[in-house]
């Protein structure tokens, strides 16, 4: 069902730079640009006209408010499942344990005597929620967005979510519940790129009543919502440009086949184009794991999807020397979700460099980082774990120098300010600095 790729020494495919060789999605966000950029152009031209045109195309509902009425997220609350009630009040009392723990405090630096630099956090003003509805819902998303803008203190959170024709054109009932659980009542029944424009620029939104702008978008969402993100970055701040999620699992012959084929199921049924890769030296391991695969995913609710997603370009097996090459090859594909299972998996986990989240031993599933670890889920895709890293509070908060300085610390400096404004050839920095000690020898 996987994919092989081999790189060992000895193999077919053997390289020292496995960048080229390593199964990934190939997705053109460019392409998805120019198809939504005439969409996110009409609802900032045209605001709640393009946003009913936009809805009845891509999700065939005929709506002429937008806003989900307060009584409609008390509704959904109250009629909430109690298993599904006590699970997100769990998640939600982890997130917030392990969030509270990122808050920053502001630092003061004195320079030199007389002469402070202090880096304040301020939070973002006004943030809009992304939460997808397509082929699955999710509340957990609401769960993983909310809690850090929370805690960070962002002063007005919006949540953005597909309508469902099931739910009377309103968001999944479930979404709209964790929305009551977290205290969020502005909440709008809008998705796909028409909801990131409308978060972006404000718009009417029916009943005479109106979403104003956000500062920051956060939140996954399919290439539409990816593509819009790109667009209107620098309109807004974005937290990144999501994609389909990806679980590669670093795991030698202690790992349990039966866990193993488990979780990468459990990522490949997110969506056709989800990643699941293994990565070891074991051939017994593949092969064990490839008999649990055929076994498990007849079994699964989704097996057609899962299976696409398996077969895919995206997923595969890569069979490595030893558990060091095994360590470059997940460094270089940067997963969103890496799973360890081997002997002495801590002390693996702690020399990986590249990932969104590391999940250690057999007992740390991606699932329970998707809903009740304490970690957020909100993860860089498509190798971004080089570069950028989870949602967190830190994705909320801005750092502000604040910089203050007496007449003899300035005088201090003075002329190394002079000296280099001239070497830059911006005369006018160093007279502004002149002007504040005329007739002085700077």
């Amino acid at each position: 069902m996987l994919n092989r790729i081999d790189l060992r020494a000895e193999g077919p495919d053997g390289s020292s730079d496995p960048r080229r060789l390593l199964p990934r999605a190939q997705l053109d966000v460019s392409v998805a640009v120019d198809r939504i950029r005439p969409v996110v152009e009409a609802v900032r031209a045209h605001g709640l006209t393009a946003i009913r045109d936009a809805t009845h195309r891509f999700d065939g509902l005929d709506l002429s408010e937008f806003r989900v009425p307060a009584q409609a997220i008390a509704a959904a609350e109250r009629t909430l499942d109690d298993g599904v009630r006590a699970a997100l009040v769990e998640s939600i009392a982890r997130a917030r344990k392990v969030h509270l723990d990122q808050r920053r405090t502001d630092t003061v630096t004195e320079v030199v005597p007389g002469g402070t630099v202090t880096e304040r956090w301020v939070p973002v003003s006004r943030v809009g929620l992304y939460v997808p509805g397509g082929l699955a819902m999710y509340p957990s998303t609401v769960v993983m967005n909310v809690v850090p803008a929370q805690v960070a203190g962002v002063g007005a959170l919006v949540v953005a979510s597909p309508p469902q024709a099931e739910n009377g054109g309103l968001p999944d009932a479930r979404v709209l519940a964790a929305c009551a659980l977290l205290g969020v009542d502005e909440v709008y029944a809008v998705g796909g790129a028409q909801a990131v424009a409308m978060l972006a620029y404000g718009s009417d939104v029916g009943g005479g009543q109106r979403c104003e702008p956000v500062d920051m978008i956060t939140g996954p969402g399919n290439i539409w919502v990816t593509a819009a993100k790109r667009l209107l970055r620098g309109v807004v701040g974005i937290d990144a440009e999501a994609g389909p999620t990806e679980i590669a699992i670093l795991a030698d012959d202690t790992a349990d086949p039966a866990h193993v084929a488990a979780d990468l199921i459990s990522q490949a049924e997110h969506d056709p184009l989800a990643a699941s890769v293994l990565v070891t030296p074991s051939v017994e391991l593949v092969e064990a794991v490839e008999r649990e695969l055929t076994r498990q995913v007849a079994a699964t609710k989704h097996a057609e999807r899962v299976t696409t997603a398996l077969t895919g370009e995206q997923s595969g097996a890569v069979l490595v020397d030893d558990l060091e090459a095994g360590l470059r090859v997940v460094d270089v594909y940067a997963a969103e979700h890496l799973e360890i299972q081997t002997r002495d998996a801590r002390e693996w986990a702690l020399r990986v460099r590249n990932a969104g989240a590391i999940f250690v031993g057999p007992y740390a599933p991606v699932s329970l980082g998707d809903y009740c670890a304490g970690s957020n889920h909100v993860l860089p895709t498509g190798g971004c774990a080089r570069h950028s890293s989870g949602l967190s509070v830190q994705s909320f908060l801005r750092g502000i120098h604040i910089v203050e300085y007496d007449e003899p610390a300035l005088r201090d400096v003075a002329r190394h300010v002079v000296t280099l404004s001239a070497v830059e050839d911006l005369p006018a920095h160093g007279d502004a600095v002149k002007a504040r000690f005329p007739g002085a020898d700077l």
